[in-house]
């Protein structure tokens, strides 16, 4: 009887699995066919984009000719793709329509914010438009589908994944985890029900550029633009006329974007802001009404607007607050930094800034300011250290005239002085820093354990080394010098003879991060050398006024970027041998964060008609640029004036 009852219960539960097994087979079969419904519901308005000519190469890397996807969005012939696709801006391109026939097209603008163009088809066909769902309609977790059109011009290619975020890159796009890359960029991301959710698309939060966020290719992490978001923008489009971001012309206070109120630091002359009556001081409360509590919130709701959109805030000025109202613009003045004209002495524990030396010519000298005179305040406000006093001039131009109240002895006077602009002029001679006798003494060439500290990031397979100066004190802050060489084997004996001596002279921590690849530099080491960096910061006392990053020839042009895509951390770079790479856009000079640019290449090199055109460019933006003629690498005199460059990069 027991073994009945066994049997039965066996035969229960195996008939049980049975029918769950066929409830799931049944549910994916019905999710399939909802699949396969959706796909060809939107399929009519994918459009196959074959690009001919143009560029081969963008930078160093080697432009795909393949088939690329866009979406119809008017019936008259409008298409909507990814920029990413055109970025070899090429001389012709062709639309399959529904009907299989191809037809010429031509780009007739281009969203910069989201990194859209908008192709016009030569064609007389009404063409299918598709259905558009609303943010409303988006729910995190929901069915999705990535379209693309590349590899067969009949039958669309699909990818299957959920919607994992929306309001992702400040509030510019959502987000899917299908497989997402240059086979589906520019077409559609579907809902269960087939309806178009946003247009495929790479996308960076710490990039503005047509290959930003390519490096995720087939990662599980995707962006789409929202094309309800475009479409009240498509008139503007059609009539040739480019979208791009809107810009206020506030600098933020330094900081954790996430966890800092958004406190202004300066007004830009001539921007939306200025005209509005803010103020170096306030804090935005408010915008668009919704309350701002930190950074990040005032970046995600200016990062769904154009320049032209309105913009209405609320900032708080001392105990009261106020509204001011504002319309974005795509342009602002370039910021120039301006210049007191003296440096300062370091390491000091007391209030006001100690004059280390005085620039000749300068606006201080002019004020009779001397060595040794310590500066208490700038236009009635307290300084308390070197960060202190770029914070007030960053509200400040060249031209300007600022009051200062300098002591000497037991007088103080006040003094007023017209601030200049930065100095491109490296100083012949800097007075000597304070130091021990033992601090200079010769410590040979042989390299001992203790000059070189490695660097061991687990995650990571580069390697990296640090020279420490053998005295370092926490009492002193030092200046941190990321030195990338062409790429090559590490010689530690080498660095240690080069750089030993003069870390140790000026105050100077040297890191040498090494590519992944020993045989080149790739923007993926980026992150590395930004990872080994925040190692030396997080534990020796890294002056912040003089963190530099130094290459030559390949990792020269790596310190470009690693510097363009550091500005809350770097403050020089000094490229030999090498220029801004063709597709790395400068960022604007910011009054917040302070950059000085070294440039030393051969006047007959293949980069000599590049070079000129990227200083020029670079001096337009009003970076204070220095350049120098160099063969090969510095000479030892050469060495020596770029470290009294780095070592006045505290400059006021």
């Amino acid at each position: 009887m027991k073994i009945h009852c066994h049997f039965l219960m066996a035969f229960a539960l195996l008939a049980g699995a049975s029918l769950l097994r066929a409830d799931d087979d049944a549910l994916e079969a019905l999710e399939e066919r909802a699949m396969k419904a959706a796909v060809a519901e939107v399929a009519p308005a994918v459009v196959r984009i074959e690009t001919f000519g143009g560029l081969e190469k963008v930078g160093k890397a080697l432009v795909g000719t393949g088939p690329t996807t866009g979406l119809v969005v008017d019936q008259d012939g409008y298409v909507l793709s990814s920029a990413f696709n055109f970025i070899q801006n090429p001389s012709s391109i062709l639309v399959t329509m529904p009907d299989g026939k191809r037809a010429a097209a031509e780009i007739v603008s281009r969203d910069r914010s989201r990194m859209l163009v908008l192709l016009k088809v030569d064609t007389d066909q009404k063409l299918p438009v598709p259905t558009f769902a609303s943010r409303d309609d988006m729910q995190v977790g929901q069915w999705t589908m990535a379209v693309g059109k590349t590899y067969d011009k009949s039958r669309p290619n699909i990818s299957v994944g959920i919607l994992s975020a929306v309001n992702r890159i400040w509030g510019k796009a959502i987000q899917t985890d299908a497989k997402i890359s240059p086979s589906n960029y520019g077409g559609p991301l579907v809902d269960i029900r087939g309806r178009v959710l946003g247009l495929l698309v790479p996308l960076s939060p710490q990039s503005n550029s047509e290959v930003a966020g390519a490096e995720w290719y087939d990662s599980g992490i995707g962006f789409a633009i929202p094309v309800t978001d475009i479409l009240p923008h498509l008139s503007h489009m059609k009539e040739g006329n480019e979208l791009y971001p809107g810009l206020m012309g506030v600098t933020l206070k330094a900081g954790d974007i996430y966890g800092q109120a958004a406190e202004v630091i300066s007004v830009q002359v001539k921007s939306p802001a200025r005209e509005a009556g803010l103020q170096a001081g306030d804090v935005i409360v408010q915008a668009d009404g919704m309350k701002v509590a930190r950074q990040a919130q005032l970046k995600h709701i200016l990062g769904r607007k154009y320049a032209g959109d309105s913009l209405a805030l609320v900032v708080r000025r001392g105990e009261e607050e106020i509204e001011a109202s504002l319309q974005l613009t795509d342009k602002l003045e370039p910021y120039e930094h301006p210049f007191l004209g003296v440096l300062p002495v370091r390491n000091r524990t007391e209030a006001g800034i100690e004059v280390h030396y005085v620039y000749p010519g300068s606006a201080a000298e002019q004020a009779e300011i001397q060595a040794g005179d310590i500066l208490v305040k700038l236009d009635d406000k307290e300084l308390t250290d070197v960060a202190r006093a770029q914070e007030i001039l960053a509200a400040y131009e060249p031209g300007t005239e600022v009051q200062v109240v300098a002591r000497r002895g037991e007088e103080e006077r006040e003094v007023k002085i017209r601030l200049t602009s930065l100095p491109t002029e490296i100083p012949e001679q800097i007075p000597a820093r304070a130091k021990d006798p033992a601090d200079l003494e010769d410590g040979g060439n042989e390299v001992d354990a203790s000059d070189v500290v490695e660097i061991r990031l687990p995650e990571q397979e580069n390697k990296c080394v640090a020279i420490v100066p053998r005295n370092y004190s926490e009492d002193k802050e030092y200046g941190l010098v990321v030195w990338l060489s062409a790429p090559e084997e590490l010689d530690e004996a080498k660095l240690v003879k080069q750089w030993r001596a003069r870390c140790e002279q000026h105050d100077l921590i040297l890191l040498a991060p090494q590519p992944a690849d020993a045989k080149r530099w790739q923007a993926t080491d980026v992150e590395f050398i930004r990872k080994t960096m925040d190692e030396v910061v997080k534990d020796y006392r890294v002056d912040r006024t003089r963190v530099v990053v130094h290459g030559y020839q390949a990792g020269g042009a790596i310190a470009f970027v690693t510097t363009f895509g550091n500005r809350d951390l770097v403050r020089g770079v000094a490229a030999v041998g090498a220029t801004v790479p063709a597709r790395t856009r400068p960022p604007a000079n910011d009054p917040a964060q302070r950059l000085a640019i070294y440039m030393a290449n051969a006047s007959k090199s293949r980069l000599a008609a590049r070079n000129q055109a990227v200083v020029k460019a670079l001096r337009e933006m009003r970076y204070p640029v220095v350049t120098r003629e160099a063969e090969k690498y510095l000479s030892e005199e050469q060495v020596d004036e770029l470290l009294r460059w780095v070592d006045s990069l505290d400059r006021i």
